[in-house]
């Protein structure tokens, strides 16, 4: 354990923001998740509100610095191939 004060007072913001993260990591998979299970469905209207929400996700997590921007690109253009596959 930590002595100096400063630096216990950065183990408990470090876990704050690890928690944090992994939530919002976690509600990301479940929003891309969605728009595979739509896309299985095929339901098209259901499948591009959740694009919708997904492409929010993963750009909120980018702005935030929780993923890389090479992972929101190559999410987005996979999900976008997807819902654009059920004409």
């Amino acid at each position: 354990m930590a002595n100096i004060k400063s630096q216990i007072k950065r183990v408990k913001t470090n876990e704050k923001s690890r928690l944090m993260n992994n939530s919002f990591k976690s509600a990301m998979k479940t929003a891309i998740k969605a728009v595979e299970t739509s896309v299985a469905h095929s339901n098209k209207e259901e499948a591009v509100k959740a694009l919708h929400n997904a492409f929010a996700k993963l750009d909120k997590a980018l702005a935030k610095g929780i993923v890389h921007k090479n992972f929101v690109s190559r999410n987005k253009s996979r999900l976008s191939i997807l819902v654009n596959s059920l004409n």
